[in-house]
Formats: structure tokens, C-alpha cells, sequence
């Protein structure tokens, strides 16, 4: 009797646990907050406002782009047109504007304009600005390469040497020759007569060699072609003058300034038998600090390769021919010139301009001697 009594009091205890289970569950529930209501869409925007933020858009955008166009023109033109020096100058006043003030006197409609055009002046000023640095750092950067190494490229006379000419020879088909061939590679040959040549005019001259090419390729030639150093200096790449693709040997100052005005303008549109003439003194600032109307340029190419032509003898280029005399052809001339020391050396060359200077001058010697001849046979004769 007693265990039917304790199963129906557990029974009725479990179920009532199970009743306040759900009730507790239920209230839980019921606490939380309602979902939200779910959020209208939003309007899209009308057709007429979206075509006309485009077309704000589309002229701002155009607008920069012909503004920076209009710029990059009117840069590259003053860069191909003018030099540093006359944009600055032209430019002065314009940079200036933006420092514009009214005098104290002014009234105040005055200066309130005056505050507005200048700063409306400012931006076009330091365009201005910004483009003289960006073409002042450039040119920097470009007159490393292009430029000669040094305003003087060769130290100064010995005092007792003032008078001696200065023979400046170029050293690629004119001392040598370099060929290529695909079973041995490079090589490079002497000119016949080279040696002879360079010794015997080192009595008269001081000789200097002029190349286009680097020293890492003149130095080893010049070793071993001028074994008894008669050659005093050698001028390499690094001392020539970098022009529209060519490397131009630069003998004085004064030629470069010429070549210059030229190039600017085209762009914009004594003695009988050396037959000394007269001529006009140029300016002696050189490059070579050497006098010009001392210097001589012999090369293969001197024409093409040295700004000042009047200094200039050009001889037959030298491609491995082993006939050729041309260098041997030239001492007599060389010699006389060394010893006789003419005035000025450019009037010299003028009167051979268009000839072949080593002929012309055996010409010119024989003519002499006929003539000193005949008026030593006239004097005889005369005081027969």
C-alpha cells in the first residue's frame, strides 16, 4: 500500500516539474522584443539628376585634360624654342603677379582686386616655377654627358713652351684601324708610317691625342703605339661636346659659341710658300687652354668631328691599306709649320682650302726655289 502511495506522489511530482518547465520556457520567449518591420526600398534617383551629374563630371574631367595638354604644350614649345635664360626673362613679369599688392594709399575696392588677381596669378606662377626647376635640374643632368669634363682640358703651358704649336690628332682611322672578323674577334692595325711620324714631329710640336672613344680603348693603343711617349695627352670621350648623336672635339670656346648660333639660326628658318693671308683675330678663350691660332687638328674625319674647321687637315681615312703615305705625306708641311711658327695657323690652312695640303705644298716649295733661283741668277747677272 505504501509503495502504490510513492509512485503516485512521484508521478505527480514529475509531472508537475515538466508543467513549470514549459511556463518558464514560454515567459522566455515572450520577453524577447518583436522582429522590426523590414525597411522600405529606397527611392532610386530620377534620370534627369543622374544626367546632369554626368555631364558635370564629363566637363570637369575635359576640362583638366585640356588644361594639362594645353601646359605640356606650351612647355615642350618654350623648351624647343627658347633657352632657360629667355623663359625666365620672359616669364618675369608673370611670376611676379602673384606677389601683386595695392599701395597703402589704395582704396579698399582696390586692394580686394588686387587681393583676387593675385591670387588668381598664383597657381600660374608656381607652374612657372615648378617648370624652370624640373628644366634646370634636367639640363644639369644632361650637361653631364654632353659637356666636356672640364672648361680646360689640358693644363697650362711651361712659359719657355708659349710658342709651340699644338698638334691634336684623332686616333681612329687616322693613327689606327679597328676591323672585326668572326674567327679571331677585334683587332686593330697601325698606320704605315705611324711611328716615324710621331717622333720626328714631337721635336716640333706638343702632340695630343683626340678620340671619340673611351679610355678604357685609347689607353691601350696609345701603349703600344707610342712605346717612346711622344705623345703628351690623351683626350677621350669625356672631353668632347655630345650633338645630335655625334661626339664633337672641341677645340676653343669660341667655335662652340658659333656652332651654336648656327644650329639656333637653321632651326629658326706669313710666309711665300705657306701663302699666309690676313685674317680676323677670334676670341682666344679655349678649350684645349690652348691659343687657337696654334692649334692643328689632323684627322680622317676633321671635318665632321671638330667644330672649329679652320683648324682643321683632313686626310684620306685609313681602312688597313698598306700602300698608304698619307701620314708620311704630311711631315714636310708639318715640319715647315713647326719651324717657321706662322702668326696665325687658321690663315695658313684657309689658303690650302680645297686642296691636298701635302701636294699643294711641295708645289708651293718648288715654285719657291724657282723664283729665289732666278733672283740669284738676276743679281748675278746684274753685277756682271
Amino acid at each position: 500500500m505504501y509503495a502504490i502511495i510513492a509512485r503516485s506522489r512521484l508521478r505527480i511530482s514529475s509531472l508537475i516539474s515538466r508543467t513549470n518547465r514549459r511556463l518558464s520556457s514560454t515567459a522566455i520567449l515572450q520577453d524577447q522584443p518583436p522582429p522590426p518591420p523590414p525597411s522600405p526600398p529606397l527611392p532610386e534617383p530620377s534620370s534627369a539628376a543622374a544626367g546632369a551629374e554626368n555631364k558635370s563630371w564629363n566637363f570637369l574631367k575635359y576640362s583638366l585634360v585640356a588644361s594639362l595638354t594645353g601646359g605640356v604644350a606650351t612647355a615642350g614649345y618654350a623648351t624647343y624654342a627658347y633657352s632657360l635664360d629667355e623663359v625666365e626673362e620672359k616669364t618675369k613679369a608673370l611670376r611676379a603677379s602673384a606677389n601683386y599688392t595695392a599701395g597703402d594709399n589704395a582704396s579698399g575696392f582696390d586692394k580686394v582686386q588686387a587681393l583676387i588677381y593675385s591670387s588668381a596669378m598664383t597657381v600660374p606662377a608656381k607652374l612657372i616655377e615648378l617648370y624652370l626647376d624640373l628644366r634646370r635640374m634636367s639640363e644639369e643632368q644632361v650637361r653631364g654627358f654632353s659637356e666636356p669634363t672640364s672648361d680646360k682640358l689640358l693644363p697650362d703651358l711651361h712659359p719657355l713652351e708659349q710658342h709651340v704649336f699644338t698638334l691634336v690628332l684623332d686616333v681612329s682611322e687616322t693613327l689606327v684601324y679597328s676591323d672585326w672578323k668572326r674567327e679571331r674577334g677585334w683587332r686593330t692595325f697601325k698606320r704605315p708610317g705611324v711611328e716615324a711620324f710621331l717622333e720626328h714631329l714631337a721635336q716640333f710640336f706638343e702632340i695630343i691625342v683626340y678620340s671619340d672613344q673611351q679610355n678604357m680603348y685609347v689607353d691601350p693603343i696609345i701603349d703600344r703605339l707610342d712605346p717612346k711617349q711622344c705623345i703628351r695627352y690623351r683626350l677621350s670621350r669625356g672631353a668632347t661636346k655630345y650633338v645630335g648623336g655625334k661626339h664633337y672635339r672641341v677645340l676653343s670656346h669660341s667655335s662652340w659659341v658659333s656652332f651654336l648660333k648656327a644650329l639656333r639660326d637653321l632651326l629658326a628658318d706669313s710666309t711665300p710658300i705657306l701663302g699666309v693671308r690676313a685674317s680676323l683675330v677670334l676670341e682666344d678663350l679655349s678649350m684645349l687652354n690652348r691659343d687657337p691660332s696654334r692649334i692643328i687638328y689632323v684627322s680622317g674625319n676633321a671635318l665632321e668631328s671638330s667644330l672649329q674647321k679652320e683648324n682643321c687637315i683632313e686626310i684620306k681615312p685609313w681602312k688597313g691599306d698598306v700602300e698608304d703615305t698619307s701620314l708620311l705625306d704630311l711631315i714636310p708641311f708639318l715640319e715647315y709649320v713647326g719651324k717657321h711658327r706662322p702668326a696665325d695657323i687658321r690663315a695658313v690652312l684657309a689658303s690650302y682650302q680645297g686642296r691636298d695640303i701635302a701636294k699643294e705644298f711641295i708645289e708651293r716649295s718648288k715654285e719657291h726655289q724657282r723664283r729665289m733661283q732666278e733672283q740669284k741668277q738676276h743679281g748675278r747677272l746684274w753685277r756682271r
